[in-house]
């Protein structure tokens, strides 16, 4: 019974949705991650009857609609949503969040550049500008270690002020880098993202240039995960996995007593 086969994709695939659903809430509290929604494709039909073939011998008779039987679902993609989320006042100087488009550049240990939306940064034993990780912020930008305060501004311009100076010393400059298609780049885990061939090739510019987002100091960005949301969908995806194990107990029980009448 072909019921058997379609009920059991629709059981596969509402299993990743919940799988997806699950990594959503499990980072709700996890800084600069987007969530990700699961889309799914209806597989290919067979043709018990194509629909425009004649229904008689005259040719002016034709079927309206035909009969064409789904064999089930397939997971087209999970796709990342980049809905900026809100951004939360934290008091720590090195702490930056963008607010619109972009994201920062990371100096990963492979000598690639890695992308995060996370700004929760801190200064390493040499003074430099790192992730919490430890990998280096790009542009590298250094800290003076006799540095009394940081300020950051909005179009990323860090500056220090040292003793024996009247005014703020600029360090460094932070860039910020876009892509064609956010949703294409591949996640690597800790808060990090590389370039990949949906994504598009980087390209980099100023803080608040057009196109970029500006960066606030003392700021974090939160992640775009909804908790109402996300609970809604997961009840939705558990009450259609329930179903089509219905589904599944039901054929059955038809195959079963098709066999008794037989008998």
């Amino acid at each position: 019974m072909r019921a058997l086969s379609t009920a059991a994709t629709g059981m596969a695939a509402q299993q990743l949705n919940v799988e997806v659903i699950s990594n959503n809430i499990a980072n709700m509290n996890t800084i600069g991650y987007k969530r990700q929604r699961a889309e799914f494709q209806d597989l290919l039909y067979q043709d018990m009857q194509k629909a425009g073939a004649q229904s008689s011998a005259d040719t002016a008779n034709i079927m309206p609609t035909g009969i064409q039987i789904g064999s089930g679902v397939k997971a087209g993609s999970v796709y990342r949503i980049t809905q900026q989320g809100s951004l939360t006042q934290t008091s720590n100087k090195l702490d930056m969040a963008i607010q619109g488009k972009g994201y920062f550049q990371v100096l990963l240990p492979t000598g690639e550049t890695g992308y995060t939306r996370a700004g929760n940064f801190s200064v390493n034993n040499a003074g430099v500008i790192v992730t919490d990780q430890g990998y280096p912020v790009l542009p590298q930008t250094t800290i003076p270690s006799n540095a009394t305060d940081v300020s950051i501004s909005n179009t990323g311009l860090v500056q220090a002020t040292v003793p024996g100076t009247t005014a703020p010393v600029t360090v460094g400059q932070l860039e910020l880098a876009t892509f064609v298609n956010e949703a294409g780049l591949e996640a690597e885990g800790q808060n990090l993202f590389q370039i990949s061939g949906a994504s598009g090739p980087a390209v980099t510019g100023l803080p608040g240039a057009p196109g970029f987002g500006t960066v606030m100091q003392g700021y974090t960005e939160a992640s775009n995960v909804d908790a109402v949301t996300e609970i809604t969908s997961l009840i939705s995806a558990q009450r259609a996995y329930e179903m089509n194990s219905k589904v599944i107990t039901t054929a059955e029980q038809m195959m079963a007593t098709a066999a008794q009448a037989k008998a």
